[in-house]
């Protein structure tokens, strides 16, 4: 995937992933705290006290600080490539968007914010919205989700590779110092605590260890496929089952379509975005070229129309990667390769 991080969007099969914000509404934060002090992506991040105008680049975090009931403590978001989480709607229409990309320093600036946080490295780094130096310059904490840095290495032109699987365990520990941050520690537990049992539920039982899966995040005439070891990576081992691209390192690889016909995965699983950024973003645009390209059309699961379509948050590291466990598990049931 490009920089972006694009949020790849909508369901095929809803598993039933009902939202679990535990969090109800908003509460202001206490009168008195004390001041937070995290070690994050090579960064000391100290905060005086809970923030009450912050700024959220990316789409995952946003979704975290809004399931963490912290909507009237966000002064803008941006960023998006997927529609809100489902059960988060009423929240996120009360936040201003200062811009569906990547906004500008300035236009952040505008918005007063007392932290800025982001989702990928890229996002608070040299080609994005600014560096984190520059708003702590004038300071402005930031913070970044540590599963885009941790095991990682961002240094090159694409999107990183890495040299260790992601856990969920990385997405937890961002839900929870998000929740310190901003004071509310308590509903981090609990959000943590919701995902957690969802994750149970998803996988209790079920084999896939027979089962070869694909994911497409974008672009169909340079494909940007899943490497082994970020989001999808825990959604494969989560399931037990086989990435054919488990042999790179890379987060996002582009692979040529000849190669992915000769891989020829049981099951594609595929983003289905709302932005527009690439060629084939919408499911229904993959699936088109799926089944009319002389590479792919003869591919198993092309013959067999066994596509699952996640949304973009689902496939990169954030809450939603639980989703996209529950939604994968309830494909490979519905096609009959697990119980």
């Amino acid at each position: 995937m490009p920089l972006a991080r694009p949020a790849r969007a909508a369901v095929l099969l809803a598993a039933g992933s009902l939202l679990l914000t535990g969090c109800g509404d908003a509460q202001p934060a206490p009168a008195k705290a004390a001041a937070v002090t995290l070690d994050n992506c090579g960064h000391q991040v100290r905060v005086a006290a809970p923030p009450r105008h912050a700024v959220s680049l990316n789409q995952g975090t946003t979704e975290i600080l809004l399931s963490l009931g912290l909507a009237d403590r966000l002064a803008g978001t941006a960023t998006w490539t997927d529609p809100v989480m489902k059960g988060l709607e009423k929240a996120n229409a009360r936040v201003p968007r200062i811009a569906d990309d990547n906004p500008s320093f300035e236009r952040v600036l505008d918005a007063d914010p007392d932290f800025v946080a982001a989702s990928f490295v890229s996002t608070l780094g040299k080609g994005g919205v600014a560096t984190r130096e520059q708003f702590e310059k004038l300071g402005v904490p930031t913070y970044v989700s540590p599963s885009d840095c941790a095991g990682k290495d961002n240094s090159g032109d694409g999107d990183g590779a890495r040299d260790k699987a992601l856990g969920i365990d990385t997405v937890y520990g961002e839900v929870r110092d998000l929740a310190t941050v901003f004071g509310v520690p308590e509903r981090g537990d609990k959000l943590v605590a919701s995902l957690q049992r969802r994750m149970r539920e998803a996988t209790s039982g079920i084999d896939a260890s027979h089962v070869t899966l694909l994911y497409w995040f974008a672009n169909s005439e340079s494909p940007y496929m899943a490497g082994c070891c970020g989001a999808p990576g825990i959604i494969t081992r989560a399931l037990g089952a086989k990435n054919v691209f488990d042999d790179t390192h890379e987060e996002w690889p582009q692979v040529n379509w000849e190669t992915v016909a000769d891989r020829d995965p049981d099951v594609l699983v595929i983003g289905d975005l709302t932005r527009r950024s690439q060629t084939a973003e919408s499911a229904a645009k993959k699936i088109a070229f799926l089944e009319s390209n002389p590479a792919t059309k003869n591919m198993d699961a092309v013959r067999h129309k066994r596509y699952v379509l996640l949304s973009g948050q689902a496939m990169n590291p954030t809450i939603r990667t639980v989703e996209g466990v529950e939604q994968v598990t309830a494909g490979l049931r519905e096609f009959g390769l697990a119980k």
